[in-house]
């Protein structure tokens, strides 16, 4: 037991003597670290004093630098502003130099125009004085007072005027007519070729071919009593002569002298001519003109597509097939109207079906010229409101011949389609003496004017050549003088189509050399 004490207590004084010895192995060991770390640390201080020196010289030297860059700059901004005041100076005393020399020039100047001007104001009292005296001297030399030289530079003035005006009366006229031209060839000429028509003209006499010339005899019937009652009964002359196989129905009533012929050839087919026959005869060929009316009335409405029309106007349209006006058929006339109407009004932007129906109707009233008295428009205004046709188709009918001022678009297509229709080669004639009248009375419209030596109308009265007098007009008068003919002609005559004034001014001289 006291041996493992003993052992213990050795074990004990061993572990105590190697702690002492650790402790005092690991104090010097310390004590060499911290003195090896003190000599680091004062190494690694005098290190950094050393560098803060090096970098403390090195920011010294750096900013003496920048301090002697900044001073040099300094000074050589200084150098340059002084430069520049010194320039500034220099600049300012030679512009006051230049002022004073300006000043002084301007004085100058100034008493220059002064004198100038008083030698002015005293030659414009002698060129005042001058003037008085010269004014004198030409009244004097001209025998004219200062108010009739004041009327002659005024008919030079009004001379200059009226050249000016002349000219751009022309420039004018033949810009608008260039425009309008253009415009209205294209309109008329696409309405024109979507509606060509035949024309023939008509004539107011039918001829009636016999089988043989035994059935002339047959006709005028025993003492003239066959001829007598067809005459009577249709109200037509029947025209027997010496043209073989032929006999000849003459009337201004169309429709009287269709009848006449219907029955006439459907006596000489039946060969049995008689009184009572030829009543019997002639009652059904006048149902059968009627007939014929109708259809031909609703064949117009057809054609036209214009629809609506009560039976009585409907067999006045078909009246208008037995009616001719210069020879141009009335129903196919107007059929042609409205078909030109309708497409005017489409070019134009306005309703198309109004303008058929006031072209179809525009001529109705000659239906009736016949039988009532009265102008054909005044009739067919009438017809119109009889029928409660709209305000505006009466006022197309009213106006398309000019009887009233057109006042809306339907009316003026409507007259222009009117005067396609008419005006085309071929659609109407006249008769000699209206033809002469025409030509007659477009020479003394323009005889009328005093300016005028001669004229000539030519072309079938589509032209007119004018001579005047080159003594009395200038060739600029001469544009306002062919103005003033053109109005003339419009407001006192009416024709187709459109008549050329054409004038001429020549001036001759002649002389001899002996």
């Amino acid at each position: 037991m006291t041996k493992y004490i003993i052992w213990g207590g050795i074990a004990l004084a061993a572990f105590l003597i190697g702690l002492i010895v650790g402790v005092i192995i690991r104090k010097v060991k310390a004590e060499k670290k911290i003195g090896s770390a003190e000599a680091e640390a004062l190494r690694i201080l005098n290190d950094g004093v050393k560098e803060a020196e090096a970098k403390k010289k090195e920011i010294l030297l750096e900013a003496k630098e920048e301090i002697l860059s900044t001073k040099d700059e300094f000074d050589r901004e200084v150098k340059e502003r002084r430069a520049e005041l010194t320039r500034q100076e220099r600049r300012m005393a030679q512009k006051e130099e230049t002022l004073d020399r300006k000043s002084e020039s301007l004085e100058k100047k100034d008493e220059l125009l002064i004198e100038k001007l008083r030698t002015v104001e005293k030659k414009e009292e002698e060129v005042e004085k001058l003037k008085i005296a010269q004014q004198d001297a030409l009244q004097k030399v001209s025998g004219m007072t200062a108010d009739q030289a004041k009327q002659t530079l005024l008919a030079m003035i009004e001379t200059e005027i009226t050249h000016e005006k002349a000219m751009k009366l022309s420039e004018l006229e033949e810009q608008f007519k260039e425009e309008a031209d253009n415009k209205a060839r294209e309109v008329l000429s696409l309405a024109i070729q979507r509606c060509a028509s035949d024309h023939v003209a008509e004539i107011t006499v039918s001829s009636v071919q016999l089988p043989s010339e035994e059935m002339k005899g047959r006709i005028i019937g025993r003492e003239g009593r066959n001829i007598r009652t067809i005459e009577t009964l249709v109200g037509v002359d029947l025209i027997i002569d010496d043209t073989p196989e032929t006999i000849t129905i003459s009337c201004f009533d169309p429709v009287r002298r269709e009848i006449a012929r219907i029955a006439l050839e459907k006596l000489i087919q039946d060969g049995r001519i008689h009184p009572a026959r030829i009543e019997e005869m002639v009652e059904k060929a006048r149902r059968e003109v009627d007939n014929a009316i109708k259809q031909a009335g609703e064949r117009a409405t057809f054609e036209t597509g214009v629809h609506g029309f009560p039976s009585d106007m409907i067999k006045l349209l078909g009246r208008l097939k037995y009616r001719t006006s210069y020879g141009q058929n009335v129903l196919k006339h107007s059929i042609e109207v409205s078909l030109l109407s309708g497409m005017l009004a489409d070019e134009l932007g306005c309703d198309s079906m109004v303008a058929k129906r006031a072209g179809l109707l525009h001529d109705i009233g000659k239906a009736l010229t016949q039988e009532v008295e009265g102008s054909h428009v005044q009739l067919g205004v009438e017809v119109a409101r009889k029928h409660k046709e709209s305000q505006e188709i009466i006022h197309a009918i009213e106006a398309h011949h000019g009887d009233v001022e057109p006042k809306t678009l339907i009316a003026m297509i409507v007259q222009a389609a009117d005067a396609i229709s008419a005006a085309r080669p071929g659609a109407r004639r006249e008769n000699l003496e209206n033809y002469i009248k025409r030509l007659t009375k477009l020479e003394e419209i323009a005889n009328e004017f005093d300016c005028v030596e001669k004229s000539f109308a030519i072309q079938a009265g589509r032209e007119i050549r004018i001579m005047v007098k080159p003594e009395m007009i200038s060739d600029d008068q001469m544009v306002l003088v062919a103005h003033d003919i053109v109005k003339k002609i419009e407001a006192e005559l009416e024709y187709p189509g459109q008549i050329k004034v054409n004038l001429i001014r020549e001036s001759r001289a002649t002389d001899f050399a002996k």
